[in-house]
């Protein structure tokens, strides 16, 4: 079927925590909403139906997942990735967050360090420190108008310093993002090969959160890391989801992916006491897994074009500038260096909110790097990307002629 991605959806007093909570989150209601990375997107037509068909039953009890799931994620990557993926790898938590916390807590005592690279998706950073480890950051650099990873910087993280000087006993793990929130990346297979090598010189786990997999812009490829080699596959724990690309959050369903056995029980009893996926977030999984490519092509051609069209305005608008220059390749999160607006971090706050109108996220949570960037969620219609656009062109305006 055609989905009508230009429809615009009232999604007010759905209990929506992106468009029910302006005043709560932003102290106004008129503000533009896009922030969370949350689609304003109807769900696949199959997986409404395969929920109406299990709601149709007047029970919903304890449930676990069934083989068609199983399967279902099997053939998922072996058709998308050309990955060989075994029944007994596959284990389900309620998201991916949850799912990084559980891997921190697997690989890791408190004192030991876990590598991110900024500026990241922030809930990195407690998943972290909450279960008493250290964070070692490896900052993106930019290069060329976008991010790239610092492998020397990398390397370097690894030169024992010792406990007593305030240092990680060890490193234990790296928590990677791929594709990047905030900055759009979609890691190339040999940025990945290289990144591997290096985390598998030093007995460091990768734990790669995939869950923008599937958003890809124009002609990029995802590879997941764990495929690219048996050695890497031993050493990291994938994590994806239906949730972002079939606008499935609220229902809290997600996988892991970990060939080493015992890596694997570590995870699992790391995860021990925690809640699983509920019911029809099961259901909904296997319909977006199994029964909606063509959605998600529709779905990739709009964002795209949304991309397009956002790359363009930004590129006419004094003192902004796209990073990197064509948009996100992939997500659909646009990440805007907004430094030359010589604005500091409150300003710019100020100034997004009582000026341009737009609620956005704020670079700096991300961590270093973020300072003076927005991430602008172009997951929906294009009225109203043309709306903030609208609103970005006039604020800027004013703020330079006064």
């Amino acid at each position: 079927m055609r989905y009508d991605f230009d429809r615009v959806i009232d999604r007010r007093n759905t209990d929506c925590i992106k468009h029910d909570r302006n005043t709560a989150l932003f102290g106004t209601e008129d503000v533009l909403a896009m922030w969370v990375a949350d689609m304003d997107f109807p769900c696949p037509e199959p997986v409404l139906e395969a929920l109406r068909r299990r709601l149709d039953h007047p029970i919903l009890g304890y449930s676990f997942a069934p083989d068609s799931l199983y399967q279902a994620i099997i053939d998922r990557m072996q058709r998308l990735y050309g990955w060989a993926v075994k029944r007994d790898w596959i284990s389900f938590t309620p998201g991916v967050v949850d799912g990084v916390h559980a891997a921190v807590r697997a690989l890791a005592r408190p004192g030991d360090g876990l590598i991110v690279q900024p500026p990241v998706y922030f809930p990195f950073f407690p998943a972290v420190t909450d279960n008493g480890c250290q964070i070692v950051n490896n900052p993106l650099r930019l290069d060329g108008g976008r991010h790239v990873m610092d492998f020397d910087d990398l390397a370097r993280s690894f030169t024992p310093d010792g406990s007593f000087l305030g240092k990680p006993r060890r490193i234990e793990g790296l928590i990677l993002c791929s594709p990047h929130n905030p900055v759009g990346r979609v890691w190339t297979a040999d940025e990945l090969r290289r990144l591997g090598e290096i985390c598998l010189a030093n007995d460091c786990v990768i734990v790669s959160d995939e869950i923008h997999c599937d958003l890809l812009v124009g002609s990029a490829v995802h590879t997941p890391a764990a495929s690219l080699s048996p050695e890497l596959a031993q050493k990291t724990i994938t994590l994806m989801a239906p949730s972002k690309t079939f606008n499935l959050a609220g229902l809290a369903a997600s996988f892991a992916i970990i060939p080493d056995s015992g890596l694997r029980k570590r995870f699992q009893r790391a995860r021990a006491g925690g809640g699983g996926v509920n019911v029809l977030g099961l259901v909904a999984m296997e319909a977006a897994l199994r029964d909606c490519d063509d959605y998600l092509a529709q779905l990739n051609a709009y964002i795209t074009g949304n991309v397009e069209y956002f790359a363009g305005a930004v590129a006419g608008i004094p003192g902004l500038r796209l990073v990197p220059p064509g948009g996100p390749e992939g997500t659909y999160l646009a990440w805007v260096d907004m430094r030359e607006l010589g604005l500091d971090d409150e300003a710019l706050k100020d100034f997004m909110l009582r000026k341009a109108r737009i609620a956005t996220s704020y670079g700096a949570i991300f961590g270093a790097g973020g300072e003076g960037f927005q991430r602008f969620n172009l997951a929906c219609p294009r009225s109203v990307v043309e709306e903030a656009v609208a609103r970005l062109k006039a604020a800027v305006a004013a703020l330079r002629s006064g």
